[in-house]
């Protein structure tokens, strides 16, 4: 094997912005650079022989790859989560690319390079955290515009809330993932609770802000995407229940606004229970009518999300619509085949 390269000497198509994005990969396509890589496992074959089974990233989405000859030797110097260089050739498989490798070793990358191999959101971080910040603004309850301030004045969890995925691959994985949800849901309570006169928007939206926030320190995005010790060991869901309430005693202490008795419940009760079932992580289900709107909410936008990314991922301009077929492999989380046609796009 060759040696592995480094940030000082990669070869220089890997580090030009001419580089070989995933999007645009076509079948039987050499293709060789630096990619980010998650979920190495070293997998067996029919005939008992070890194979690596990995997913690669880069700004522009993501390829399941197999390496068909390693031993465990090359495979425990394979980062987990971290960056590798490639070698290899494409090839469709049940409907989708994967990458056969040839070459694959630990690299280190630059900070400038980072930029190319972290997925990112297409839209403008700024604007969007300008967007969810007039939507807080609209909140009545005195108790709830103080809140929402020491959330926002939080200098370094607004940093970590603009740039954080809000799931290491599952949905929205990629930098300004967690904003985009976030504001998504705020925008679809915003039109939907005027429908439902009851239903208190001030807790609906300042609950949809404060949902996933614990994902800020569940989630490493600084190099690759990986969970955190504490997120491994507490997780968003109950990290996010105590962050809340550091927070309203931070409100009593400072702004001397003393929140409404339940309410600081009723608010947890919302992050403990936005995954709606326990075998989703929930830790209670749903039992006010905010919270079972808002884990609605939460779960509409993620299958959206997932349905789209699967079906009618952006391959570039030139790639066939139904490219490997019309159907998808199964979506182990999503429960199907995805059907990939709209019969409503042009010809």
């Amino acid at each position: 094997m060759p040696s592995s390269p480094t940030s000082s000497n990669v070869p220089a198509s890997s580090a030009r912005s001419d580089r070989q994005y995933i999007a645009d990969f076509a079948a039987s396509q050499y293709v060789s650079g630096i990619f980010s890589i998650s979920n190495a496992q070293l997998g067996r074959t029919k005939t008992d022989k070890p194979f690596l089974k990995c997913i690669l990233r880069d700004k522009t989405g993501e390829v399941s790859a197999r390496m068909w000859s390693i031993d465990q030797d090359h495979f425990s110097r394979i980062p987990s989560d971290g960056f590798v260089y490639i070698e290899g050739e494409t090839q469709p498989y049940q409907g989708e690319l994967q990458l056969i490798l040839r070459v694959i070793d630990a690299t280190e990358v630059s900070d400038e390079m980072l930029r190319d191999l972290l997925p990112v959101t297409k839209r403008d971080i700024e604007q969007m955290y300008a967007e969810v910040l007039s939507l807080l603004e609209t909140l009545e309850h005195p108790a709830m515009k103080g809140l929402a301030k020491v959330y926002t004045e939080d200098a370094p969890l607004m940093t970590a809330f603009k740039r954080a995925p809000a799931a290491k691959s599952i949905h929205h994985a990629y930098i300004g993932g967690l904003l985009e949800h976030t504001l998504t849901l705020m925008n679809l309570a915003n039109v939907i609770c005027p429908f439902y006169p009851a239903m208190n928007r001030d807790i609906v939206l300042f609950g949809l802000f404060i949902h996933d926030l614990g994902k800020t320190r569940e989630l490493v995005y600084d190099r690759t995407f990986a969970y955190t010790d504490r997120g491994e060991l507490i997780g968003h869901i109950v990290d996010g229940a105590i962050m809340l309430g550091d927070r309203v005693q931070k409100l009593m202490s400072t702004q001397g606004i003393r929140p409404p008795v339940g309410l600081l419940t009723v608010l947890q009760h919302i992050v403990l229970s936005h995954h709606g079932v326990p075998e989703f992580g929930a830790a209670k289900l749903p039992a006010t009518p905010e919270a079972i709107l808002i884990s609605c909410l939460d779960n509409l936008d993620a299958k959206a999300a997932m349905s789209l990314h699967a079906a009618r991922p952006d391959r570039g301009e030139n790639a066939p619509k139904n490219f490997g077929g019309n159907f998808t492999e199964k979506n182990f989380a999503l429960g199907t085949k995805l059907f990939k046609l709209n019969p409503l796009d042009p010809a």
